[in-house]
């Protein structure tokens, strides 16, 4: 398990070269890489959404590619197409960019929502089917999308059911001064990018999946983490709450965090510390709670507080 948290500490490392200042930030960008899940990078232009999945994918020696979402992008865009060869007579798959091993899709909800659903499938299941013919995707395989605020023009609302295939969804949030200093200073001749190599093979990523077997939940945590979701779905607040697609998602972003810092078992803190990016865009509030002021992560944290964490 060392040599797993010693891989995964190595990911961090490097990215933190370009992403400064974000340390909570990258580590769920990792602690998602390693338990296959998918990010999902909401914030304002300009903050370092897309830098962040770039960094990300140059930090692991795997296939990347990039897509950038427009609102006349089409599912086969996405998918791929089938082709018909003139010189076989027949028609030929021709993969479209999601058959990587990392799909940076940027500004997802600037496209359509017909397109935004082509992913649903390679997200949940790992494949694509096309004219009755399923097209595996590679062991290793992740989407890192960005998103601007909803309230923004050209924007399209991300559908529940595709917002809740994200693991975490992530924000960036404005540098502080110092922080803004040195990203300018780092960047008069050029960007740390270009210089950014990678630290972990394919073989070192799925090892640290496996280690993820040895990280023990005990029942408390685990009933922990189900009183929690459940109690989402009661508040009086909430029109939708977590599923238990949720509850899975958020015992396995703990488990990898515990393997990040070193851990065998998970603790509450763990739960804790990943709940928020794991649960709040999963939270659909009642109309009339947004109207007094209410937030999604307001409701989570009065959940939170209100259950009793178990004793380490």
């Amino acid at each position: 398990m060392q040599r797993s948290t010693d891989t995964i500490q190595r990911l961090i490392h490097n990215v933190e070269q370009v992403i400064v200042g974000k340390r909570d930030l990258v580590e769920m960008l990792v602690v998602a890489l390693v338990c296959r899940g998918h990010v999902l990078i909401e914030d304002v232009p300009g903050v370092g959404k897309t830098m962040a999945a770039r960094a990300l994918a140059r930090s692991v020696a795997l296939d990347c590619k990039r897509l950038q979402c427009t609102p006349d992008l089409l599912p086969s865009d996405i998918t791929g197409v089938p082709i018909f060869n003139q010189k076989t007579v027949e028609f030929e798959f021709r993969p479209g960019p999601v058959f990587t091993n990392i799909l940076i899709a940027d500004e997802l909800n600037r496209a359509t929502p017909r397109a935004q659903s082509a992913l649903l499938e390679s997200m949940e299941e790992f494949q694509v089917s096309i004219d009755g013919q399923v097209h595996p995707l590679p062991a290793v395989f992740m989407v890192v999308a960005t998103q601007n605020p909803i309230e923004m023009a050209g924007t399209y609302v991300l559908p529940e059911a595709q917002a809740d295939r994200f693991l975490v969804r992530l924000q960036v949030g404005y540098p502080t001064l110092d922080e803004e200093v040195h990203i300018i200073g780092a960047q008069t001749s050029e960007h740390p990018i270009h210089a950014l190599k990678p630290v972990v093979d394919e073989q070192e990523l799925l090892q640290a999946r496996e280690s993820l077997k040895n990280v023990h939940m005990g029942i408390d945590v685990t009933r922990y983490i189900a009183a929690i979701t459940a109690a989402t779905r009661s508040h009086p607040a909430v029109r939708l709450g977590v599923s238990p697609r949720g509850s899975l998602a958020l015992a396995r972003a703990a488990k990898a965090l515990a393997l990040a810092h070193g851990d065998n078992f998970v603790t509450p803190a763990h739960v804790k510390a990943t709940a928020p990016a794991v649960l709040l865009h999963r939270l659909s509030l009642r109309p009339q709670a947004l109207t007094q002021g209410l937030t999604a992560a307001k409701v989570l944290d009065a959940v939170v507080y209100d259950i009793v964490a178990p004793p380490v």
